[in-house]
Formats: structure tokens, sequence, C-alpha cells
């Protein structure tokens, strides 16, 4: 158990080290870290954990780095994974704050924080390179028809998206227990 905390403790400390840019930029680092260095989940279980934390609100590093955790040694595992990903980032923002209200008219601050952006987008654009294929193969007609739907109400109709999100979660629940209703049917 020690040792499933130490390796999240680590690996979660470096992808909160490493991570910029926001959540979202992150997601490669953590997939790098829970499924090819560690082997916390599968490939498939962490597109899966991702497409539900994005579902949740906050910020999806650390709903991710907790439910890793949470899945890998518990409730202790997701309060040290949690800890791992956000103390670089408190540590480094009480140091940068101090170090950017003293040099921040330096030319080379300005150039680096202008050079980090296109790392940023790579990053990004790997997350959607990832998921793509798999997300394409998986999606039957219906979630294409949702999407579509939902693309008209958000862009043409401007309806809120906490209508078209709830619209969605209902279809959902309603799809889910007619399934399960005609599943159990057919087992008896």
């Amino acid at each position: 158990m020690l040792k499933i905390l130490w390796e999240l403790f680590i690996g979660f400390t470096r992808i909160g080290l490493l991570g910029f840019g926001g959540g979202p930029s992150f997601i490669p680092l953590v997939k790098i870290e829970a499924v090819e260095n560690f082997n916390w989940m599968t490939a498939e279980e962490f597109a899966e954990a991702f497409a539900i934390g994005n579902t949740l609100p906050g910020p999806i590093a650390t709903k991710m780095s907790g439910y890793i955790g949470y899945r890998a040694a518990g409730i202790i595992g997701a309060i040290v994974s949690t800890t791992a990903m956000i103390l670089p980032s408190i540590l480094a923002l009480v140091i940068m704050l101090t170090l950017l209200s003293k040099y921040k008219d330096l030319p080379a601050l300005k150039g680096m924080i202008k050079a980090i952006k296109p790392v940023v987008v790579i990053l990004l654009a790997q997350v959607v390179i990832d998921f793509f294929p798999g997300a394409i193969l998986k999606v039957g007609m219906p979630a294409w028809i949702i999407a579509g739907i939902a693309l008209v109400l958000l862009q043409f109709m401007k309806v809120h998206p906490v209508y078209v999100i709830l619209g969605t979660l209902a279809y959902g629940a309603i799809q889910g227990t007619y399934a399960e209703a005609i599943a159990g049917f057919f087992r008896k």
C-alpha cells in the first residue's frame, strides 16, 4: 500500500510540476503516468474516466488525479494524488508571484511566456489525436444525432448550455432505463 501511495505521489507531483496551460493540457501527462508508467488503469478505462470527468464541474486535472488515486489506493490514494497534483502549483504560485512582481518588465520573461503558448496548443491537439479514433468507433448514430441537435441548440438557437446538458442527461437516463427494461424482459 505504501508503495502505491508513493507512486501516486511521485507520478502526480511530476504532472503537477511539468503541466502547464490549464487542466486539458495535463491530460496527456496524466495518461502517460496512469496507463503507461504505473499501469493504474487501461487506456480504455482512462478514456472513460476522462469522459466522465469532463461532465462534472471543476478542474479536470484534479478530478482525474482524485479518481485515479481512489482507484489505485482508496480514499487515502485520492487524497495523496490530489495533494501531489496541486502542491507544485501552490508552491510555484507563491514563488512566481514574488519573482514576477520583482521582474515583471524583463524582456526575457515576456519572451518565455510567449514561447510556451505553442506547446500548450500541441498538448491540447495531442488529446484530440489520442481520443478521436476511439470516440469515432464507439459512438453510434444516436450520439451523432444528439451532437447535431446540441450544436444547433447551442450555436444557432442560443440555448444556454445548462439546458442542453440537462436534456442530454435526461435522454441518457431514459435510454438507460428503457434498455435495461428490455434486457430484463428477455432474461426472464
